[in-house]
């Protein structure tokens, strides 16, 4: 009995902290992509974790047995992709794998989205799941760039100077949709297509945008908490 009420407590606590797990997943996910380009163990550790934060995506958005289907189904070409970690410009295979994929993120990204800001009021996981959010986000629009370069061969540039290849891989586009969503810029890498511009500036908008969302909306929750305290210390 004390073990089975410890195992349900434990899978509780996990159900409850399931944003803050997968946002500090996707994090390292980040943070070791540079060290997985490269064959041997380290490789192989990267593509299981890879595969592991497409699971905690699926358990992100475990809210209905509808959303776990949907997700499931999303979620092959998404394994595929970040076990296999294709080349941008290896053909028809890859642009079809990042379809796909890309198609997951945006699932998981309205399902969580639509969860945290629906709330009244925000919770902690609530702002991990916002924080998730803008990470997958991130993530989505990386798998796009890859697919314009797929399509578009020179669509990008990479400045010689600072790039020690010629053509752009997986995480350079990593590097370059964050780079685009904090508006910080991306030394070395310029956009050269139309498709590949506009792509850009649509990302750095919805950026600023949803930081600003973001925050009117925990502002507007603690004003409301304010209020509802001084309606009670009235009464």
């Amino acid at each position: 009995m004390v073990k089975a009420s410890f195992g349900t407590t434990a899978a509780r606590s996990v159900n409850e902290r399931k944003f803050a797990v997968l946002f500090f997943f996707l994090l390292a996910y980040l943070v070791l992509f540079p060290y997985a380009q490269h064959t041997g163990f380290p490789y192989l550790s990267f593509r299981v974790f890879g595969s592991v934060i497409t699971v905690l995506s699926i358990y992100a958005v475990s809210f209905r047995r509808g959303l776990v289907l949907s997700a499931v189904v999303l979620a092959v070409p998404a394994l595929v992709q970040r076990i296999v970690l294709p080349s941008a410009d290896a053909g028809v295979l890859p642009i079809l794998t990042n379809v796909l994929s890309l198609a997951f993120d945006v699932f998981v990204v309205v399902a969580i989205f639509r969860r945290v800001f629906l709330k009244d009021e925000p919770t902690k996981e609530a702002i991990y799941g916002a924080l998730c959010v803008y990470l997958l986000v991130g993530f989505s629009f990386s798998n796009l760039y890859a697919m314009l370069l797929a399509v578009q061969p020179h669509a990008f540039y990479l400045d010689p100077g600072l790039n020690p290849h010629s053509v752009p891989d997986r995480f350079d586009f990593i590097y370059y949709s964050f780079a685009n969503l904090t508006c910080l810029g991306a030394a070395g890498i310029i956009p050269i297509s139309d498709q590949a511009r506009s792509v850009s500036v649509i990302e750095s908008i919805l950026g600023v945008l949803y930081l600003a969302v973001l925050i009117s909306r925990l502002l507007a929750a603690h004003h409301a908490r304010d209020r509802a305290q001084v309606d009670r210390d009235a009464q």
